[in-house]
């Protein structure tokens, strides 16, 4: 049988974007749970920024990132609102699931403590339920607060780490010790310039800290892309098929997506 030429040409055209299309990266989702360190803000907090608003800009189009991580929440309040649910009914599989509590778990004070056993209950329930449904969790131990005495830095998420740490290692998933990475940082830039990355503002600096601001726990726009590109490179050290869709180069844009 003979085939006209361009006849021919077409059904190789034809072909060659059907195996293209077969062999495209599979979108994803990368969902983002967490608190106040990680989580989108509004306008009128600006310049505090959340780790969460410049990691969104790192990743090419196969990849839309659903920054679901809220102020003030702890695994037990993430549960509570919602907010879990929300993730465990809409990943499917591939998707990746970033985990990182701890700042408002620990404080015995705060509403929304939980005891050291229900911590690690609750980041056991998020692995397992992320696992079914053959999804990606990775494990993320809390950013650290600018403490030092003296010109060392203290941790302050010591034993809530640990067990992140913990259930990583019993769950067999992957861990971004951001503990340490950041409290490394924070040692390298001293007491003084360290202040550079939190949201530390003199009375009359910015309109929306009127009276000015001296945050050691929240994040300026260069701080939170100093903790980003920390999870970022923990998640290229990892060797996770998530790192080849970092871009490389230029970024796109940053989009706070609207998940609810």
């Amino acid at each position: 049988m003979k085939f006209k030429y361009p006849a021919f040409l077409a059904i190789c055209l034809c072909a060659l974007g059907l195996i293209s299309f077969l062999l495209a990266p599979v979108h994803i989702t990368v969902y983002l749970a967490g608190d106040s360190t990680m989580a989108n803000k509004a306008i009128n907090t600006y310049p505090e920024t959340g780790w969460g608003m410049p990691f969104s800009a790192f990743f090419d189009t196969t990849v839309t990132v659903k920054n679901v991580a809220k102020n003030g929440q702890s695994t037990k309040s993430f549960i509570a609102d919602g907010s879990w649910a929300y993730i465990a009914n809409n990943i499917k599989s591939g998707d990746y699931v970033l985990i990182q509590f701890g700042h408002n778990d620990e404080v015995p004070t705060k509403r929304n403590h939980t005891t050291e056993e229900q911590f690690a209950e609750n980041l056991n329930r998020f692995t397992n339920e992320i696992k079914t449904k053959g999804a990606n969790p990775i494990l993320i131990t809390p950013v650290a607060r600018r403490k030092f005495e003296g010109d060392h830095i203290v941790g302050t998420h010591d034993v809530y780490s640990e067990l992140v740490r913990k259930v990583a290692r019993e769950q067999h998933v992957p861990l971004i010790d951001l503990d340490k990475e950041s409290q490394d940082l924070l040692q390298k830039l001293g007491p003084d310039n360290s202040k550079y990355l939190f949201n530390y503002l003199i009375p009359g600096e910015h309109p929306n800290y009127p009276d000015g601001k001296a945050d050691d726990t929240h994040f300026n726009e260069l701080g939170a892309r100093k903790m980003a590109e920390i999870v970022l490179n923990g998640i290229k050290a990892l060797h996770l098929d998530l790192a080849d869709r970092i871009v490389k180069g230029q970024n796109k844009p940053v989009v706070n997506p609207q998940v609810k």
